[in-house]
C-alpha cells in the first residue's frame, strides 16, 4: 500500500492507490488549504514533492492548464487532482492566510509622482537578507522564490503602511523611499516603517520560517535622510520610480554597517537630528563609510517614544 509523508506536518498515512494527495491529507486531518474546494479553480492546495515524484500519475488535462498558465515546476503539484500509484514525500506550500493571500497576487504600486524629475529631501531606507545564501543551499528554486515573495510581502506592508513604497529589488534586498508623495515627517514614518518591518519579522517571518524550513534568517536596516532626485527611469513601456545621488549610495553603507556595528536599524546623523529625542537609541558607532571621506557617526534605533 503506498504511503504519503506530508511536510511540514512530519504524518505519515497509507493511501489506496489513484487516491489524491488531497483527499489523502484531508481523510488524515491534515489541514491542507483548498480553497476552490478541490476543484482546481485555484492554486492553494499546491504542493512540492520531495521524493518520488515518478510514482505520482501525470498530470491530467486540468491540472496541466493551471501549471502551465501559472508556470508551475515539474515538482509542484496541484493536490486536488495528482493521484498517487507509489510511496511519496510532499510538503504543502499553503500554509496559512498570508500564503493564500500571496499566491497568485501581483501588486502594482500605487504610487502617484509627477512624470518629470525633481531634487527633494526623502527619507531612503535599504533593507538586505542576513545569512539568506546559506539558508537556501538546500532549497529548490521554487521554495528560493516564494520565500523571497513572502518577506517582501510582509515587509512591504509595513512600509506601505507609513506611507512609503519600496521602489526597487535588489537581490534579497529592497530600497524604499517615504516623502516622494508630500506627506510630512518622513524620517518618522521610515523609522516606525522599519521597526514595524523587524516586528513582522519576529511575528511572522521567523515562526513561519522555523515551522517550514527548521531554520530562519534575520534583516538589517539603513536609513538616511538627505536630497535626492526622485523621478521615472527606464524605456518607455518599463519606468519606475527611482531616487539617485550621494543620499542613496550613503544610505546603502549604512544598511552594510549594520553587520559589523552588530545592529539590526542603524540610522543617520542627519535622521537621528530629524527624529528630535522621539526614539529610543541603542549603541552608537562612528564607522568608516565607503565612499564617504572621514568617519560618521550612525545611531541604532530601538523603538519609538511613547510618552
Amino acid at each position: 500500500m503506498p504511503s504519503i509523508f506530508y511536510a511540514p506536518d512530519q504524518i505519515r498515512i497509507d493511501v489506496e492507490e489513484r487516491q489524491t494527495l488531497l483527499n489523502a491529507a484531508l481523510s488524515a486531518g491534515i489541514p491542507h488549504t483548498h480553497v476552490c474546494g478541490g476543484h482546481a479553480r485555484c492554486s492553494t492546495c499546491r504542493v512540492i514533492v520531495i521524493e518520488g515524484l515518478d510514482n505520482i500519475e501525470p498530470p491530467n488535462e486540468v491540472e496541466r492548464a493551471l501549471a502551465e498558465r501559472l508556470g508551475l515546476p515539474r515538482e509542484v503539484r496541484i493536490a486536488c487532482q495528482a493521484t498517487v500509484r507509489g510511496s511519496v514525500r510532499v510538503r504543502r506550500l499553503v500554509l496559512d492566510d498570508d500564503d493564500v493571500a500571496l499566491v497568485g497576487r501581483m501588486r502594482k504600486s500605487k504610487v502617484d509622482l509627477t512624470p518629470v524629475g525633481e531634487e527633494i529631501r526623502v527619507a531612503i531606507l535599504f533593507s538586505d537578507i542576513r545569512g539568506f545564501t546559506p539558508f537556501t543551499e538546500a532549497l529548490l528554486p521554487y521554495d528560493v522564490i516564494h520565500v523571497l515573495n513572502r518577506h517582501f510581502e510582509a515587509m512591504g506592508s509595513a512600509v506601505a503602511t507609513e506611507g512609503g513604497f519600496i521602489n526597487n529589488y535588489m537581490g534579497d534586498g529592497f530600497m524604499a523611499l517615504f516623502g516622494v508623495d508630500g506627506k510630512p515627517d518622513a524620517p518618522m514614518r521610515a523609522v516606525r516603517a522599519a521597526l514595524g518591518m523587524l516586528s513582522a519579522m519576529k511575528a511572522k517571518m521567523t515562526p513561519y520560517l522555523l515551522a517550514t524550513y527548521g531554520h530562519a534568517f534575520d534583516i538589517g536596516i539603513g536609513i538616511h535622510y538627505g536630497e535626492a532626485v526622485v523621478g521615472p527611469i527606464g524605456s518607455s513601456d518599463r519606468k519606475a520610480i527611482t531616487a539617485i545621488g550621494d543620499a542613496v549610495n550613503f544610505a546603502s553603507r549604512i544598511e552594510s554597517a549594520t553587520k559589523d556595528v552588530g545592529a539590526r536599524l542603524l540610522v543617520s546623523e542627519a535622521m537621528f537630528r530629524e527624529l528630535s529625542g522621539r526614539v529610543v537609541i541603542g549603541k552608537t558607532a562612528r564607522v568608516a563609510v565607503k565612499g564617504k571621506t572621514g568617519e560618521h557617526e550612525l545611531f541604532e534605533v530601538t523603538a519609538v517614544r511613547e510618552d
